[in-house]
């Protein structure tokens, strides 16, 4: 990342350590329409050029996540000039119960705001400010609301029976964790919605939860110390299912994908 933020369009995406990625699909269509607003034309056939970038890709050692999490991570990185740039990692564990803190968001132009682009380094440094805080994780706000994770989106179960998670239109990514799984999660009677997620919204919340690519379905249990709802309820429950069904069967390979 170069603080430029049209220097990069990037995804983060599940990788079973040959040749298959989780959902590519969802995340290929995901960088088209990202470094359109960012004015990055990317090269045809980009596909399978990361596909050949990721069969020169090594292993990174031995997984150390169970069944619900991707056993490892791919960043696929896009420059201007078409240049794929493949990064593999150890996926990670999270605890059951999540904490996080509260920090304010950064603050880019209308075109990049909500886009994985060049300039991340503040979500890197609220990563560690987190950590540093013997945290989790970040939550991002803007304006009094809720909208966006250092690396994931939160979603909350409100009083009413509905999940609402952050508006794209104030900032937050569009989220592929969210499309995989919000079939399932409303076919269990939960209707998922955006909106401003307020504070008074965040504390009569019954739960909430936090999605990625990586980190899948996990219980967020507390923001700066304050418990929030009950942790791992149905909300959980209905995405959590969801996600396993998905890691288990949502692979694919170049040829699958067709390209």
């Amino acid at each position: 990342m170069t603080g430029d933020p049209a220097s990069e369009v990037f995804t983060t995406l599940g990788w079973d350590g040959g040749e298959r990625l989780m959902a590519p699909d969802l995340h290929f269509a995901r960088l088209h329409r990202h470094a359109r607003r960012l004015g990055i034309a990317l090269p045809e056939g980009i596909e399978g050029r990361i596909f050949d970038a990721l069969a020169e890709a090594e292993i990174p050692g031995e997984p150390t996540v169970g069944s619900n999490q991707a056993p490892f991570l791919v960043m696929i990185g896009i420059s201007p000039s078409g240049e794929v740039n493949i990064v593999p990692r150890l996926n990670m564990p999270w605890p059951e119960r999540m904490s996080a803190i509260s920090l304010a968001a950064p603050t880019w132009s209308g075109a990049v705001r909500g886009t994985k682009h060049g300039d991340w380094q503040p979500y890197i440094d609220a990563r560690k400010a987190a950590v540093a805080h013997g945290a989790d994780m970040a939550l991002l706000f803007d304006d009094d609301c809720l909208v966006d994770g250092d690396r994931c989106m939160p979603v909350l179960l409100d009083a009413d029976g509905v999940a609402y998670h952050p508006k794209p239109s104030q900032g937050a990514l569009d989220s592929i964790t969210l499309v995989q799984i919000r079939d399932g999660v409303e076919a269990a009677g939960i209707p998922v919605r955006e909106a401003r997620l307020t504070l008074s919204l965040i504390l009569r919340a019954s739960e909430m939860i936090v999605l990625g690519s990586g980190m899948g379905v996990q219980a967020l249990a507390s923001i700066d110390g304050r418990v929030i709802g009950k942790s791992r309820g149905r909300l959980f429950e209905a995405a959590h299912a969801t996600w396993v069904e998905r890691v288990e069967n949502a692979w694919l390979s170049r040829d699958e994908v067709g390209v």
